[in-house]
This record gives structure tokens, C-alpha cells and sequence, in this order.
């Protein structure tokens, strides 16, 4: 027992209770501890407005120190010119803080001699300013610079006056050096050439300097199927001129792929037959945009279609491009189409591309024995069409080869005169009464999203359509739909259409920058007027895998489509599998 005397007073207090009060003390003691080397506190208030009080907590004394600065800096973007401490208090881990606001100005008036003409103008006609409005101004000026090739450029307020309210001042404007554009630079294992990037990005020496360019050049190469940016581009200034370095790594985006078959010819004992599928694509040949194609395919005797198209980017250092095309479809022993078209393009923003082409198609029958007693044209015939047309393709995808968001559409319209010519094995009472020479046209687009939800689940739709029109159409002038790229669960080109649109739908799952699992569902409306049911609507649903490995792309389809004449079923189910080679 401890006791305490004092002259009136005496208390006995326990030694266990005086115990446990120094524990707790000691507990708070260190928990204030604790908490003054976590935590800063600020508290502050405007002298002009004592009841407006707010506290925030900091990790460390320089972002509190960094929270008055901004204070005091929007107060004074505001129009409070004098804005300052007034008066600080610090006890522990807190920070007290007294801001004088001081008068608020409502108006400026500025006028200056060192801008632009353009400029002065301009601040001439607008008058008095609120603080707001000269700050909007001063980012509109420099903005301006950023694009003329004046990066360095600076704004200050100069000899101030004030007058109740209002404030005069001098705008002091300093252009700085005039910066050129100098030589791209391209760093890492990239083929590509100075000269394809410079004309890609539109960054040309001696044209001024523009912030803006940069950005654009930006957005141009994340979206380049021919190679990636890594990470940001830098930026050389030296003379007078500016030199932007950009780090590329080549895509793998050459593709081989193919599948062959040799079968014992039955027409032709003997001797075997080759089947099968062949895709060849060479992108940035030589590191200057230029590729080649070949796609051919022939799944029995007498059906195969053949497809060569080569591009040649930024023809004679001009934004043009120039693509060649030829292809051939042999069908059975019904007829043989050709085409043969040449292709002028033009960028005309990051996201807009133009390209206006001239193409020649004939159509030519095979075998004529079936129409030797014909009185009336039947549903094939010998033409020959020469069109003119435009495509326009509008692309936002975040990538050009692995898209997870953004989307692409695409519109071709073309026109041009169709020659039927007179076959002389078909009688020429079917000729009699048709005009031989009239006009046709087509339109055609498709367009595609991808949506982004989460990490590792995206989805993916795709829809499209076509229309063909002349007032003697014939079989073998129409669409050709069916297979992988279009409606899935049915063979290649299996449907002809005058008409037609479809949608395609899959949610993904992803597990790789290309890998998914992905379910699918297809819906048709194919217009043919030469069938028995010239309205057709396919359905198709299935799923699938695309796996991206270290030299080429894995894919796997199971399809199962129906007609009104098909039925829903696994025995007329289709797979579609192949492994795609990129180098």
C-alpha cells in the first residue's frame, strides 16, 4: 500500500492500479509513436472563412508541403493574387495552417506587344478576363507553339497594376528557338527503313516541330501489323532541331499455312489427285510495307480457287499505295471466274483509309451441252464487268494482330458497265430481247467489336453485308459465303448470294496475349434467286481453341450448321483445324 499526505487530503491507491495506469500510459505513449512516423496530418482553414475547416493525412512532411503549395496555387489561379500562410502551427504529427486569401480580383486586363499578331488580336478583342479565362488563353497560346515548332516557348504576367477589383497587366511572351524536325531514328532488330517509318508517321526533316506529331506517330505504329513500339520514344534536341527515336521489335506476321492431300483419282486410273489448302503471306518485305499473298484451295477434282494480291507501300515517296490483285474460281463444271484489279490507297488519318480501285471480271461457261436447246437465258452466261470503286476502312482496334478492345468497319462500293456475251453454244433465241450491256453495281461492308471485360474474358462480334444489282444477274456474278471466315459449320463458298448478312458472336476466355477457349454462335439472311428457297437463314454454333505458340498459331473449330433443307445435327458437324506458321 502506497499512501499520499497532504494537508486536508489523504488517498490509498493500490500499487496494482498504479501498475496497469503506467502500462496504458506507455500503450499510448507508443501507439502516438507509431502513428507520428506513419502519418502527417493537415488542417487548414481560410482566414476569410473560419468555419471552413479540412484535415488530410499524408504519408510523409514533403506531399503535406506539396498540399499547401497546391492550395495556395488553385487559390490563386482563382483570383486570389495574394494568397499566402498566414499563420502555422505544428504540434506532433499534425500541421496547422492558416491561409490568407486576401481580396479575390474579378477581372484582368491584359495587353501585350511580344505576341504573335494573331494572338494580340485576339486578347485585344476579348477585354477584361476573369482568371479562368486568361488561364484557358495562356493553354491556347502555347498549345499553338507546341505545333509550330516553338516547344520551348514561355508566358509570364509583367508589370501588374491594380485598381479596386481589377488588375492591368503586360503579357511577356518568349518564343524561344525555332525547332526543326530532324531524321527519324529506329532503334532495336527492326528491318524497317528510316524512310517507311518517316512517310508512316508523317515525321519529315525540316518540317517544324509539332507535339501533336508525336502523338499521332504513336498511335500509327501500335496499330502497324508489321511491328510493336517498345516503350516510349525518345526525344533528341540538339541545333535546333528535334530527332525522335522510336524502339521497334518486328511482329511475327509472315504466315504459311497449308494443307495438302494426294487421293487415287477416280476419273483417271492411275494417276492421283492433290487436294488441299495453301496460304502464304510475306508482310514488310525489306522493311519498307511491301507484301505478297497467295491463297489456294481445291477440295475435289473440279472445284479450286486460286488468289494472288501484292502491295507496294508509299509509291515513289508519295502517301500512295499500289496493290496488284488477280483471282480464279474454277466451280465443278458449271463456269470459271476471273478478276483482275489494280488498287490505289491512301491514309487519310490514323484511323481512316481510302482506297479506290479499277477491276476487270469474266465469268465464262464451261460446258454448254445442258443449254444446246435452251429458248431463255439460263441462270449462268459468259459477261465480262469492268468496275470502279472505293473502300473505306475505319480502324480503332488497340491492335492490329491481338485486339482485346475497339473495333473496325469497312465499306465498299463499286459500279461499272456488265457485257453479257453471246456463247455460241447457246441458241440465240436466248438472247433475243436482253440488253447486253447494262449497268451494275454492288455494296458490300463489314464491321467488327471487340470488348474488353476483364483480364482473362473478352468479347468478340462480327457482322456483314452485301448486296448485288443489275436487271440480268446471274449465278455466277454472286457473293460466295460459308466456311471459317463467314458462316461456320458449313464447307467453303458452300452458299451463293445476292443478298446476304450475317452476324457472328463468341465470348473468350483468355490465357495468352493470342490463347483463348471461345463458344461461338452464327446467324445468316442469304437471299439467292436461283434456288428453290431464295430465302436462306443458316445457324451455326460450336466452339473452339486458339492457342499461340512460339513459331505459329493453333486453331481448332467444331461447327455444327443449319439450313432449312439441314437439320441441327452431329452428323453433318465440320472441323476446322490447322496450325498457322508466323516468321
Amino acid at each position: 500500500m502506497i499512501r499520499f499526505n497532504s494537508a486536508n487530503i489523504s488517498v490509498s491507491i493500490p500499487a496494482v492500479f498504479i501498475r496497469q495506469f503506467l502500462i496504458l500510459l506507455l500503450s499510448f505513449w507508443l501507439l502516438g509513436t507509431i502513428q507520428a512516423q506513419t502519418n502527417f496530418w493537415l488542417g487548414w482553414q481560410g482566414a476569410n472563412e473560419k468555419t471552413d475547416v479540412r484535415w488530410q493525412v499524408f504519408g510523409d512532411s514533403l506531399g503535406r508541403k506539396v498540399a499547401i503549395d497546391s492550395v495556395l496555387s488553385s487559390l490563386r489561379s482563382n483570383g486570389y493574387l495574394g494568397a499566402s500562410v498566414d499563420r502555422l502551427q505544428e504540434s506532433g504529427d499534425s500541421l496547422w495552417v492558416e491561409i490568407y486569401e486576401g481580396p479575390k480580383i474579378d477581372r484582368v486586363a491584359l495587353t501585350s506587344k511580344s505576341l504573335p499578331p494573331q494572338w494580340r488580336e485576339d486578347l485585344e478583342k476579348k477585354g477584361a478576363l476573369s482568371f479562368e479565362e486568361v488561364n484557358s488563353f495562356f493553354g491556347e497560346v502555347l498549345d499553338w507553339t507546341d505545333e509550330t515548332g516553338y516547344p520551348f516557348a514561355s508566358l509570364q504576367l509583367d508589370s501588374l497594376n491594380r485598381d479596386g477589383d481589377q488588375v492591368f497587366g503586360q503579357v511577356d511572351f518568349q518564343s524561344g528557338p525555332l525547332i526543326l524536325w530532324d531524321s527519324v531514328q529506329i532503334e532495336g532488330n527492326s528491318v524497317t527503313k528510316k524512310t517507311y517509318l518517316q512517310r508512316l508517321t508523317g515525321i519529315h526533316p525540316g518540317d517544324p516541330f509539332s507535339q501533336k506529331d508525336i502523338e499521332r506517330s504513336l498511335t500509327t505504329i501500335r496499330r502497324s501489323p508489321y511491328f510493336r513500339l517498345q516503350g516510349q520514344p525518345r526525344l533528341d534536341f540538339r541545333l535546333q532541331k528535334a530527332s525522335p527515336a522510336f524502339r521497334l521489335e518486328d511482329r511475327k506476321a509472315n504466315v504459311l499455312d497449308g494443307i495438302l492431300g494426294v487421293l487415287p483419282n477416280e476419273n483417271e486410273p492411275g494417276k492421283v489427285l492433290v487436294t488441299g489448302q495453301l496460304d502464304l503471306a510475306l508482310y514488310h518485305l525489306g522493311g519498307k510495307g511491301r507484301d505478297v499473298e497467295l491463297h489456294w484451295q481445291r477440295f475435289n477434282e473440279l472445284t479450286q480457287s486460286l488468289s494472288l494480291r501484292a502491295k507496294e507501300s508509299f509509291i515513289f515517296g508519295s502517301r500512295l499505295d499500289v496493290s496488284g490483285e488477280f483471282s480464279l474460281l474454277k466451280q465443278d463444271t458449271s463456269f470459271v471466274n476471273r478478276k483482275l484489279g489494280l488498287r490505289f490507297g491512301y491514309r487519310s488519318t490514323n484511323w481512316l483509309y481510302f482506297d479506290f480501285f479499277v477491276r476487270r471480271q469474266a465469268g465464262d461457261l464451261i460446258s454448254t451441252v445442258a443449254y444446246s436447246e435452251v429458248e431463255v437465258l439460263p441462270e449462268l452466261a459468259d459477261f465480262r464487268w469492268t468496275e470502279y470503286g472505293v473502300n473505306a476502312r475505319m480502324d480503332w482496334l488497340d491492335d492490329a494482330i491481338s485486339p482485346r478492345k475497339g473495333g473496325m468497319i469497312q465499306l465498299t462500293f463499286s459500279a461499272g458497265n456488265k457485257e453479257i456475251l453471246q456463247n455460241t453454244g447457246i441458241p440465240p433465241l436466248a438472247y433475243e430481247g436482253i440488253d447486253l450491256r447494262t449497268p451494275q453495281y454492288a455494296l458490300s461492308g463489314f464491321g467488327e467489336k471487340h470488348v474488353f471485360i476483364t483480364k482473362n474474358w473478352g468479347l468478340y462480334f462480327r457482322g456483314a453485308a452485301g448486296l448485288i444489282r443489275n436487271e440480268n444477274l446471274f449465278q455466277n456474278d454472286l457473293y460466295r459465303l460459308g466456311g471459317l471466315q463467314s458462316i461456320r459449320g458449313f464447307n467453303e463458298n458452300f452458299f451463293f448470294a445476292r443478298d446476304y448478312f450475317y452476324l457472328n458472336a463468341e465470348p473468350r476466355l483468355f490465357f495468352g496475349a493470342n490463347s483463348f477457349l471461345f463458344l461461338f454462335s452464327d446467324y445468316g439472311f442469304i437471299e439467292n434467286p436461283y434456288f428453290a428457297a431464295p430465302n436462306i437463314q443458316p445457324f451455326s454454333l460450336g466452339a473452339g481453341l486458339n492457342l499461340e505458340t512460339g513459331n505459329g498459331i493453333f486453331r481448332f473449330v467444331y461447327a455444327v450448321g443449319k439450313t432449312q433443307e439441314q437439320p441441327l445435327s452431329l452428323q453433318f458437324s465440320k472441323i476446322h483445324f490447322g496450325y498457322i506458321v508466323q516468321f
